[in-house]
Parts: structure tokens; sequence; C-alpha cells
């Protein structure tokens, strides 16, 4: 067995990143998807409506993943401190590497 006695940062950092990027990237689509059907349902009566509701949609597919990207990098920098941290007093994780 081996034991992990430390968590480099930056790396926990950039793995959840993108981890968190696709997770909202998932969301955002679910978003877009359902803001495109309110927007259908109320296109024919409104056509502010919309397109608005159409446009909100697309913008999630966007905005979603940066937001997902800057708080999964923040995230998994807190992370690996933290277990740094108690590493440091407990020990490490015992894995097995083969």
């Amino acid at each position: 067995m081996q034991v992990m006695k430390r968590i480099g940062v930056l790396s926990c950092a950039k793995v959840f990143a993108v981890m968190y990027a696709l997770i909202y990237f998932i969301v955002g689509l679910f978003m877009a998807l359902g803001f495109g059907l309110l927007g259908a349902a109320f296109g024919p009566s409104s056509s502010d409506a919309g397109g608005l509701l159409a446009g909100m949609g697309f913008l999630a597919v966007i905005i979603f993943p940066i937001i997902g990207l800057i708080g999964g990098f923040i995230a998994g920098a807190i992370i690996a401190l933290i277990y740094n941290f108690v590493a440091g007093i407990v020990g490490g994780i015992e894995v097995e590497l083969q």
C-alpha cells in the first residue's frame, strides 16, 4: 500500500475545473431545452417572450460551463489545500497502485 500524503493543488484544481465545466454544460443543455420549449409555447402569443426565452437557453449553454470552470477550479484548489492540511495531521489515504 502507498500513502497519498499530498495532493498537487494546481493539478486538483484543473481536474475539478474540467469536471465541473462538463457537468454545467450538460445542465446548460437541459436549461436550453427547457427555455426553448417555453419559448415555443409562448411564441405564438407573444413574439418578445418566445425570443427572450430562446436566447436565455442559448446563453445557459455558454455561461453555465464558464461558471462551472471557475467554480470548479476554486473548489478543487480549496479541497486540495484542506486535504493536505488534514493529511499532515492524521496521515494520508492508503491506496494500492499496480
